[in-house]
């Protein structure tokens, strides 16, 4: 499956105006067997993927990682990475065909939720969205008739309902201005809106623009209601399809989740190099993860954990409207099994 050259034309135009961009491309498959994939005595015959990632430490580390560790190459894959601003966007991409795996946020779940991907792994639990003022708002009750940007279908934006939910107050309370992640940066660096849903690293960016900005809401303020996962996701018939493909990526994603575990500031200098960016900047965005083995993730994806923190999604998204009586449950959309399975 490739790339058409008119999808790679919006990509580029895209990541020009993005946060983050990377200059880092997917390595030649070598012959190592990984896991049930292939035998011990022939070399694996090279898969291609386009592989869809978001240039900040959640979206981009085990990409880093897999690449430089050799862990594509072992799995016999020759990984494409494409950066994306959102994971709506690219669940757009795998239904046109153009993309075979991807990385979402908690705020896209509800995308796989209507049936448009399928979960493959959960990769960390995110503690980086902040519904973020201008200096003189300190409460969310102040945003009343305000504008506040937010890129919709994002952890932004179940962000900022979440805390206006709590505030007693829902969207129709403020004037909400939809638009991508680079322009809400421009839009309150410069004061043309009062607040933002939005996440860091993005956030740290803005405070050197303005440093006085207010954190008015954060996800550890609903911890006693949900968890914000993030994941890796499948095209909506590349399991389906490609059975094979599907195991050695899983496989290969949960071999670089353990040596980012083992590794984690050696996996901060990666992304750093990944993505261009200096060291201690990619070090403040991963202290907003929670990083987790793949023995953890393997657990939680069996004890009925994953399930309950999808379930808590599902529900936040038909509240808000997202999702209707056609949602799917967790278990049919979360391939727990192929994750549990992969590589042994």
């Amino acid at each position: 499956m490739r790339i058409t050259n008119r999808f790679l034309g919006a990509l580029a135009l895209a990541a020009s105006v993005a946060l983050m961009a990377t200059g880092c491309t997917g390595g030649a498959a070598s012959p190592a067997p990984a896991g049930g994939s292939g035998s011990a005595d022939a070399p694996l015959e090279t898969i291609d993927v386009n592989f869809g990632y978001i240039g900040d430490f959640n979206g981009t580390s085990l990409l880093a990682v897999a690449e430089d560790q050799g862990i594509w190459a072992k799995h016999g894959l020759a990984v494409n990475p494409v950066v994306f601003t959102n994971g709506p966007l690219q669940i757009q991409a795998m239904g046109t065909g153009d993309l075979d795996f991807g990385y979402i946020g908690p705020g896209a779940v509800w995308l796989p939720a209507s049936g448009k991907a399928t979960m493959v792994m959960i990769n960390s639990l995110g503690q980086a969205d902040r519904v973020i003022a201008q200096p003189g708002i300190t409460k969310i009750e102040d945003l009343k008739g305000k504008n506040v940007a937010v890129p919709e279908g994002t952890s932004g934006d179940m962000i900022l309902t979440l805390a206006l939910e709590e505030a007693g107050m829902t969207k129709s309370d403020v004037t909400v201005i939809p638009m991508d992640p680079a322009a809400v940066v421009t839009a309150f660096g410069s004061g043309q809106v009062d607040a933002a849903g939005l996440w860091y690293p993005a956030i740290g960016t803005l405070k050197k623009q303005v440093p006085d900005l207010v954190e008015l809401a954060q996800n550890s303020d609903f911890e006693d209601q949900m968890a914000f996962p993030s994941s890796f996701v499948a095209g909506p018939d590349v399991i389906e399809k490609n059975p094979e493909m599907a195991e050695r990526v899983v496989a290969a994603l949960k071999e670089a989740n353990q040596w980012r575990y083992d590794n984690t500031d050696e996996t901060i200098e990666l992304v750093a190099k990944f993505l261009a960016l200096d060291v201690e900047t990619v070090k403040a965005d991963a202290a907003n993860v929670k990083l987790m083995s793949t023995t953890e993730l393997e657990t939680l994806s069996t004890d009925g954990t994953a399930e309950t923190w999808l379930t808590a999604m599902n529900d936040y998204f038909t509240d808000s409207g997202k999702l209707d009586a056609t949602a799917l449950e967790p278990s049919a959309y979360y391939d727990s099994a192929l994750f549990t399975g992969a590589g042994k």
